[in-house]
């Protein structure tokens, strides 16, 4: 059906995803806009026949990750292939602009140029080139 990520603040990494993989929300998970308190503990976004692609469920605590050292795995993560590597450049700083912080550039390997990132809850994801 999808995969579901945990988050401290489900809203902030839904959106994070949601506006990183153009997808939305399914219906009925959209922000409030009435000016009451969003408490959303369970988001599911989709693509734009309607079909599940991610959800992101509230927890308490989520110790991040502390890739590359093991000390806290990664347990999983997420890989998002992009054509070439100039579409690699623009999607990193994309990522990088609603909240992703780059862990590791894997750029300069020509058969398979790729970024380790971290979303805004430390989930680490790939944007790599490779075969769509």
């Amino acid at each position: 059906m999808h995969t579901a990520l945990d988050a401290e603040d489900a809203r902030a990494l839904a959106e994070f995803y949601r506006q990183l993989l153009g997808l939305r929300y399914r219906p009925g998970d959209e922000p409030p806009t009435d000016g009451t308190a969003d408490d959303a503990d369970w988001l599911v976004l989709v693509d734009a026949d309607g079909r599940r692609q991610l959800a992101v469920q509230r927890t308490d605590v989520l110790p991040r990750s502390t890739w590359p050292s093991t000390e806290i795995p990664m347990q999983m993560h997420l890989d998002f292939a992009v054509p070439t590597p100039a579409a690699l450049e623009l999607h990193r700083v994309h990522a990088e602009q609603l909240g992703a912080r780059v862990l590791h550039d894997r750029t300069q390997v020509e058969s398979e140029p790729l970024y380790v990132l971290a979303d805004p809850a430390g989930h680490p994801f790939c944007l790599l080139v490779g075969a769509l």
